[in-house]
């Protein structure tokens, strides 16, 4: 039996509304995204340029983020917890499951500081 050593929040709902809260703060960035793409037709590099280094998008940007670093957690962690136990792969599915939530969380980690270097 898996336990919630390694979950999000160590709740089942708080990860289920953790994880719904996370898409919606995704798809309002990229509808901020595409109606700021739609609205401005001769698009150049630096009207570009400007809009995404605004503070307000920044700090959008870095909201969006932190959002994604926890859906794909989220997401993640139940498809190992799900897939990679012992009913489907046998007696190695903890370290497996370890080995595949070390390079998960290393994964996320590394993009999010990747990300927050090209915010900022």
């Amino acid at each position: 039996m898996v336990v919630n050593a390694t979950s999000f929040s160590r709740s089942g709902v708080a990860d289920f509304l953790l994880q719904r809260v996370s898409a919606v703060v995704l798809t309002v960035y990229a509808g901020c995204i595409v109606w700021f793409v739609l609205t401005h037709p001769s698009l150049d590099y630096t009207q570009w340029f400007a809009f995404m280094r605004s503070p307000a998008m920044q700090i959008v940007g870095t909201l969006t983020l932190l959002s994604w670093g926890i859906h794909a957690w989220i997401g993640m962690w139940t498809v190992g917890t799900d897939y990679l136990n012992e009913h489907h792969i046998g007696k190695f599915a903890t370290v497996l499951r370890l080995l595949y939530q070390f390079g998960v969380t290393s994964s996320v980690v590394l993009y999010f500081v990747l990300g927050l270097m090209i915010i900022w």
